[in-house]
């Protein structure tokens, strides 16, 4: 309104100005996040590059009305600018990674779209266009996200080559060593109920490694340590190796194939028959093949071979592998030990058998998101807001365990969930109702979870916690790992280590 009602003279005047300052394009133009919007004055790494997109977006838009309103030549212009912008920008995701063009499509883009303006603006026909790219985004989106789920499940039922190089040049080793080199020193700990006893069961050589190295390395009297851990029969030579090679200083440590525990059987044990099952099978291995990625991301994660494995199972059965023992520590092979945890055999858990980290907030991780409460069995018997806790990091009372027969209320969970009606598969929901009511909150300090999927956990959380756990998909030793939480797994791990050099494992 100011330039019209100026003469021609004053209205050229400001014109010639408006450009020349559009020729300097300064910090204070680079920050503003778009030029449609309110001036966004906080400096961000990554302001340019939206900046550029934005204007993409609103060069597709004036290019459709100018196309529908027979401005070939402006269209022209606009698509010309559109690639332009677009090869300048790239992949760039900070502003630092952008082309030295940058500044100079910015401009250019910023003239024709200053003259896109004049010439083909409609409010409501831009609305409109925008609200389609946006409904055509979301979709897209949404099925991206269901694309990524299924690739990173996925890549986190793989083993890398150099834990598989590692397992087999380990194995190779241990069946050349004389039996009497095969054994571990000090095993009249193992049944010593006044040391402190940790249950690890892992088919992972690194991952197991590096539980065991984390606890001694922060132990206050390591040689009262004792590890029980159980892997099956193609890592059994391997762990066993390792630990020769590698012996927890004064700690003790006992290595066990649980395809040799002949208790362990389908007659007694429900999951095990029930894994042998033809409808398992089918579940498994035959039925539902999903057709594209999308389709394939929601059942890929029950299809996971932990889920078929008894070294998963085994923590229900803790009394049965350790009779002689009153208390056990029981440690996933994801988790890293930062402090001394021999304050755990100090908990009260005033009665109770399982003492874990509760995981409940004001209404995720409670029991409704992991059972079937449409089930008239869960509905009865077990509240749907009960709070959740965390399987890693679990001290048991074995002496309570017995009285309490917490292996034949499994048991009889897991044999009213056989067509997998209560809960899908999995340990936590069988835990959940095993141990309801029988649990003992821990502080949460003693174990941070999340390092495996939560990108934004709190560092002084981490830095504070005797245990962090990378539960989910992003194990420390996959490449999709977060980068910013591997070091604390990494610095256990001794990387000039002959065997883990010969296999090319690296940071």
């Amino acid at each position: 309104m100011d330039l019209l009602s100026k003469d021609d003279e004053a209205r050229v005047k400001l014109e010639n100005a408006a450009i020349e300052r559009s020729k300097a394009v300064d910090s204070a133009v680079l920050g503003k996040y778009s030029i449609w919007r309110k001036e966004n004055e906080n400096e961000n790494s990554d302001t340019t590059v939206r900046l550029i997109r934005d204007q993409i977006i609103m060069a597709r838009v004036y290019s459709a009305l100018a196309k529908s309103k027979n401005k070939s030549g402006l269209f022209q212009e606009l698509q010309t600018r559109i690639k332009e912008s677009q090869r300048a920008v790239g992949e760039a995701a900070a502003d630092a990674d952008l082309h030295h063009s940058a500044p100079e499509k910015i401009r250019a883009m910023g003239q024709v779209l200053s003259k896109a303006r004049e010439e083909v603006y409609d409010c409501r026909a831009i609305t409109q266009r925008l609200r389609a790219m946006l409904q055509s985004a979301d979709e897209q989106v949404r099925s991206l996200k269901k694309q990524s789920t299924f690739l990173s499940q996925l890549a986190a039922k793989t083993i890398p080559n150099s834990i598989h190089c590692l397992s087999m040049r380990l194995t190779i080793d241990y069946y050349l060593l004389p039996l009497e080199k095969r054994k571990f020193p000090r095993s009249e700990n193992l049944e010593n109920p006044s040391l402190y006893h940790y249950a690890l069961f892992s088919d992972n050589v690194l991952a197991a490694s590096v539980v065991v190295n984390s606890t001694i390395m922060n132990a206050k009297e390591p040689e009262k340590h004792v590890f029980h851990l159980v892997t099956d029969k193609l890592n059994f030579g391997a762990m066993n190796m390792w630990f020769l090679l590698n012996p927890p200083g004064k700690a003790t440590i006992h290595v066990e194939n649980v395809d040799e525990f002949k208790w362990l059987n389908s007659s007694y044990c429900p999951v095990l028959r029930q894994l042998e099952s033809a409808a398992m099978k089918e579940y498994y291995f035959k039925a539902d093949r999903p057709t594209t990625l999308s389709a394939g991301s929601s059942n890929l994660k029950y299809r996971n071979p932990k889920y078929l494995s008894m070294l998963n199972h085994l923590r229900f059965y803790l009394p049965e592998v350790y009779p002689k023992l009153d208390k056990i520590l029981f440690l996933d092979d994801d988790i890293v030990v930062q402090k001394d945890l021999t304050g755990l055999w100090d908990v009260d858990l005033n009665g109770n058998v399982n003492g874990a980290v509760e995981t409940c907030g004001e209404s995720f991780h409670r029991f409704d998101k992991y059972l079937n409460f449409s089930n008239p069995h869960i509905a009865r018997n077990f509240d749907p807001n009960a709070c959740g806790w965390a399987y890693g990091m679990n001290i048991f009372d074995l002496k309570e365990w017995k009285k309490k027969d917490i292996t034949g209320i499994y048991h009889k969970w897991q044999n009213k969930n056989e067509d997998r009606v209560l809960w899908k598969l999995g340990t936590l929901p069988p835990g959940l109702l095993t141990f309801y009511k029988l649990t003992h909150p821990l502080d949460k300090s003693w174990h941070v979870l999340g390092l495996g999927y939560n990108p934004s956990i709190d560092r002084s959380e981490i830095d504070g916690a005797a245990v962090v756990h990378y539960n989910g998909n992003m194990k420390p030793w996959l490449e999709l790992a977060m980068t910013k939480y591997r070091p604390y797994w990494t610095k256990y791990i001794k990387y000039d280590h002959p065997y883990i050099r010969g296999c090319n494992l690296s940071e």
